[in-house]
């Protein structure tokens, strides 16, 4: 199915659909959209715009507690977007999701990727300075066309050196339409599917890392949902996203509804994919 050209909604319209949703109170607004970076470049002189700018609107002219951007193509951003945190740090969410799809250049190129391992590294690593606590996660594409065996284990070295939180992690799979149909070098389904368990396993083992460097922190929570009545002890147990993106549950009195409610919470303890914390 072909996606069509992108297609900006002026600012002033975004405003005024994040500010209806705190008036329904809605507490965290997620921009997203097809190459959300490139926000703005079509629209008319007189409205033209970027992600930055827009991002800039949403935090001044709304109240929105937190404002949170989805996948962002890293060869898309502004200069001086990141000073964008330093200015409403408790609002602008420290969390980044830059697609890398793959771990060497030799792929980057076959793929169209306007990135270079050295440009996207540089990247991170500004952004890391400059947004504290930030946690960054990531696409990755395993079985590419021409990924050899050296190629795949230099995107495992790259990708442990990036410290990704989390990725999803595809297995290539030819779409009617796409040059990759036509590439040689077609990866067997098996070694696709071996390279996809490695991958997932050093993602397990980097991910759990990252968030555990956060154990002992207190984060702002937004809980979500309904808490499950326990069984074995009075409360409710609630899952909730700190403003960085890690998933936690706390057990809270029964008598109280977290829902929608961002409230300080210590992270005590990592247990798989989740933190358990206490509210403060």
């Amino acid at each position: 199915v072909a996606r069509g050209e992108s297609r900006s909604r002026p600012i002033a319209s975004i405003v005024e659909e994040v500010q209806h949703l705190v008036a329904e109170g809605g507490q965290e607004a997620v921009l997203t959209g097809v190459h959300l970076g490139s926000y703005g470049r079509d629209l008319a002189d007189a409205e033209r715009s970027d992600l930055k700018e827009l991002t800039r609107a949403i935090l001044t002219d709304t109240d929105i507690a937190r404002l949170r951007l989805s996948s962002l193509e890293p060869w898309e951003l502004a200069d001086g977007f990141f000073d964008l945190w330093s200015q409403w740090p408790q609002r602008l969410c420290p969390h980044l999701h830059l697609p890398l799809q793959a771990g060497t250049d030799k792929q980057l190129r076959r793929m169209a990727r306007r990135c270079t391992k050295e440009s996207f590294g540089q990247l991170v690593a500004d952004a890391r300075a400059a947004i504290p606590d930030l946690v960054v996660t990531t696409d990755m594409i395993v079985g590419f066309p021409g990924e050899t065996e050296d190629d795949f284990s230099e995107s495992m070295a790259f990708v442990e050196e990036m410290r990704f939180a989390h990725a999803h992690i595809f297995p290539f799979s030819a779409r009617q339409g796409t040059a990759a149909v036509r590439f040689g070098q077609q990866v067997r389904k098996v070694e696709k599917k071996e390279r996809s368990r490695r991958m997932h396993a050093l993602l397990e083992r980097i991910g759990s890392a990252e968030r555990a460097r956060f154990v002992g922190a207190v984060r702002p929570v937004l809980w979500e949902g309904v808490g499950q009545p326990l069984t074995d002890q009075p409360g409710r147990l609630w899952s909730g996203l700190t403003d960085n993106y890690l998933r936690v549950m706390a057990i809270a009195p029964a008598h109280l509804n977290l829902h929608n409610q961002i409230i300080a919470t210590r992270l005590e303890e990592l247990n798989g994919d989740t933190l358990f914390g206490t509210l403060c």
